[in-house]
């Protein structure tokens, strides 16, 4: 879901890592959930200002699943 966001505000894995302050191999990790890689609160909050997200997108996104 976070590919289909990515792709939907033109951003790549290399401009949405700069962002995020972290290399583009650390996000490649935690985009494909390796090596038990996960976003940080901080970066999460940062995506979800970047794409304008909401609460519940970001729970389907990073946690796959709706809090209610």
């Amino acid at each position: 879901m976070l590919k289909a966001e990515m792709a939907l505000y033109g951003d790549t894995g290399r401009s949405l890592a700069n962002a995020l302050s972290i290399s583009q191999q650390s996000f490649s990790c935690k985009l494909n959930s390796k090596n038990n890689a996960e976003f940080t609160q901080g970066e999460i909050r940062i995506i979800k200002e970047r794409y304008s997200l909401t609460a519940d997108k970001v729970d389907d996104i990073f946690f796959g699943k709706r809090v209610s």
